[in-house]
């Protein structure tokens, strides 16, 4: 998997509302009603990130969900990394 440029980064995110480019990662928080729904969305998004073997560095504090995402052997953001977060938007946006 090759890594993108930071322009290439920069128009892919245009399609991600609350992501953005920090540190050779994209990154987003959510918020949730509290801890019960944060953890129930995660498990859900720990399937899918099994399903496309991709995993993210994430963070949960009893209802924020930090996720951080970048593809270690390419050292730095992959399309892999957008594939996985839009898979994330549409498991949020499902709940």
């Amino acid at each position: 998997m090759e890594k993108l440029t930071e322009v290439e980064i920069e128009k892919e995110l245009e399609q991600l509302e609350g992501w953005e480019y920090v540190d050779g990662a994209i990154e987003t928080t959510f918020e949730f009603k509290n801890f019960k729904e944060a953890f129930s969305v995660m498990t859900r998004i720990a399937f899918e990130c099994e399903a496309q073997g991709h995993h993210p560095d994430w963070q949960n504090v009893y209802n924020t969900l930090s996720i951080r995402l970048n593809t270690h052997d390419a050292e730095g953001v992959t399309e892999k990394d957008f594939k996985l977060a839009k898979s994330i938007e549409e498991i949020i946006e499902s709940d």
